[in-house]
């Protein structure tokens, strides 16, 4: 992030920041309070996510431990790479989360079902 008194600036670029070229962006806004959004993983895809306005708690599981995260702040992200469960918990009404994925909407990346994404998650450790 770069600011002055004119205010701040944050540019995201493939490089440390996001080690995957972006090839889509989508945000998610207007989330009702008490709902929450997420719960699935992805085979191949990875993404980087940041608040740009508001907040939100993410859940992130590898199939053996969780860890959760606010973004709480427009010059922070999450990596989140394939084979990680996600659950968007706790956004604010103001919450603006905006998404960089590796790869272009393919449903058939997703792993809806938990049960499904610890029998992959273990069959990957055996490989």
């Amino acid at each position: 992030m770069i600011g002055d008194a004119r205010g701040s600036l944050v540019s995201i670029e493939k490089g440390p920041q996001v080690p995957f070229e972006i090839k889509r962006v989508y945000y998610i806004f207007g989330t009702q309070l008490e709902v929450s959004r997420g719960f699935h993983a992805h085979k191949q895809l990875r993404q980087l996510a940041v608040c740009v306005s508001g907040k939100c708690r993410m859940v992130m599981d590898d199939g053996t431990s969780r860890k959760e995260v606010w973004l709480n702040s427009p010059d922070k992200g999450v990596l989140i790479n394939n084979l990680i469960w996600r659950e968007m918990h706790d956004f604010s009404e103001d919450c603006v989360l905006i998404v960089f994925a590796s790869q272009e909407y393919d449903e058939a990346d997703y792993i809806r079902n938990y049960d499904d994404f610890i029998n992959v998650v273990t069959a990957n450790a055996k490989s």
